[in-house]
């Protein structure tokens, strides 16, 4: 590892926002924010309770908790931050050197109400309550272009069935709305479970999850294949990362998709959806990143 690498995740070890792989913290984000919107050091995650704090802080269980998943740079977690003073957000991603960039930027600006946890995704049931989160971002995921690999993709409902075991309503049992927002921002009381935003420039991954909400009934609230011809964009889509700045994918176009998980998704669907993908086309572009990155696999064996 880089010295440079092994400086950053020297530096987000001693930052308040930034938790690795954090154990009994279901439920407690509420009190977690409160707690950060005070301190400016390292937070004692076992004391996250109203009886065990030393002086005691009004937790507002009531703040929409939004993440953002395989967060990278953390532009969304921060970006919301700025937009939604009143509202909390988590970026989720392994890399520590790049959870590092997000960290100090919202340290720098004093954003208390922006964290991240550095984990994969695969494990965030262990750190999020049933109905703790409001939304999920997933912004420029690897489209995990070749079919053996679409499991990996973060819209595969191996990842939705872990989404529902936090996301608010995530199996439509819950008949209450927390401050969901649609497409425009705005408030949209009508809506009643939480909320997946995709946004991508590959085609194969749009059209892909676009398969995964038909095929298992689920709710689909947007979608559009060229987000910034629409006439109204929403302003959270607005951001922009740094993956989407690389333009991989060279489609020229930004892919958005709005939908809940409100539904069960029985598992002998997952082999019906893996045959129903191969008729999904793959554009050039994508085309000829896949076969590189065979050819790159290849000569690496």
């Amino acid at each position: 590892m880089g010295q440079k690498k092994l400086i950053k995740f020297a530096a987000i070890k001693e930052y308040e926002n930034v938790l690795e792989y954090p154990q009994d913290m279901q439920g407690k984000w509420a009190a977690f924010f409160e707690v950060l919107g005070k301190n400016s050091s390292p937070i004692d995650t076992a004391k996250l309770n109203t009886s065990a704090l030393t002086s005691p802080v009004e937790i507002t269980p009531s703040k929409a908790l939004t993440l953002e998943l395989a967060c990278g740079r953390g532009e969304y977690a921060v970006g919301l931050g700025r937009m939604f003073p009143d509202q909390n957000f988590i970026g989720v991603d392994l890399k520590g050197n790049r959870i590092w960039k997000g960290a100090s930027i919202a340290n720098k600006e004093a954003l208390k109400n922006v964290a991240f946890v550095r984990s994969q995704i695969e494990l965030t049931p262990n750190y999020f309550a049933n109905d703790e989160v409001n939304e999920i971002w997933i912004t420029f995921p690897d489209p995990q272009l070749r079919w053996s690999k679409a499991k990996k993709r973060l819209t595969h409902p191996k990842f939705l069935r872990l989404y529902q075991q936090f996301l608010f309503g995530g199996d439509g049992s819950n008949k209450e709305s927390r401050n969901n927002r649609n497409v425009s921002g705005e408030s949209n009381n009508a809506t009643e479970a939480g909320i997946v935003h995709l946004k991508t420039d590959s085609p194969l991954l749009y059209h892909f999850t676009l398969k995964v909400i038909e095929l298992y009934g689920l709710t689909l609230l947007y979608k559009t294949e060229n987000l910034y011809a629409e006439a109204n964009i929403d302003p959270r889509c607005l951001i922009k990362t740094y993956y989407e700045g690389l333009d991989i994918a060279q489609s020229n176009k930004i892919h958005y998709i709005q939908f809940n998980i409100d539904k069960v998704l029985p598992l002998e669907l997952d082999a019906v959806l893996k045959e129903a993908i191969k008729d999904i086309p793959m554009d050039a572009g994508e085309l000829l990143r896949m076969e590189a990155e065979a050819a790159r696999e290849k000569k690496e064996a």
